[in-house]
């Protein structure tokens, strides 16, 4: 039996990408991730994850990885359906992956909901969603880490233009490198959220 675990990374990000992640692995195989030590990405340095992201590839049948730009991001937002673009792309890495159960971290406030959308969106009758879920499942776990990790690499690379820090709204870097750009009436990168409410205080639009 081959069990899939999806989680995002990024979702609260004013700039750069929200990426979700899925692996999928045989059962009989799940161990192998719990004896990595494999475990929230939340709760690891990022040199640790680094670590176990090489790792958890060899162990792993297969993952895939989908990164959301901000256009597309903003776009479902200013719909006020923001979750259901989550639910699309986890639906799509479920597809890929070809697992017989599924795994998700929920960002419905009705978790069961959220399984149930991804579930009719993918064609899978098995999708259990749960809050907290890289936390309880470490096949979650897992693909918690493949998120981080892959976010933090596009955050790097888009730092290499602009020197903005994390990206997050609790970065006073990131909250200055906006502030910067709209006082010296500059056009936003397409790296910036403009839905996101921290950025439209910036823009006086809320």
């Amino acid at each position: 039996m081959k069990v899939c675990g999806v989680d995002d990374a990024g979702r609260g990000s004013m700039i750069g990408p929200m990426v979700i992640a899925g692996i999928s692995i045989e059962k009989k195989n799940i161990n192998k991730l719990r004896k990595l030590g494999a475990r929230d990405s939340k709760k690891l340095s990022p040199k640790k994850r680094d670590f176990l992201y090489k790792e958890i590839l060899k162990v792993v049948d297969d993952y895939h990885v989908i990164r959301i730009p901000p256009k597309t991001i903003d776009k479902y937002v200013f719909k006020h359906n923001l979750n259901h673009l989550e639910a699309q792309k986890m639906a799509d890495v479920i597809t890929h992956l070809k697992s017989d159960i599924s795994y998700v971290d929920s960002c419905d406030v009705n978790a069961t909901r959220f399984g149930r959308e991804i579930s009719d969106l993918s064609n899978k009758s098995k999708v259990k969603s749960y809050h907290h879920a890289d936390s309880r499942f470490v096949v979650v776990s897992a693909a918690s880490i493949i998120a981080k990790v892959s976010r933090d690499r596009s955050i790097a690379r888009l730092n290499k233009n602009y020197e903005f820090g994390s990206g997050y709204p609790s970065d006073k870097k990131s909250v200055n490198f906006v502030k910067k750009m709209v006082a010296a009436k500059k056009p936003l990168p397409s790296s910036v959220r403009k839905s996101w409410k921290p950025v439209q205080k910036i823009l006086g639009l809320s």
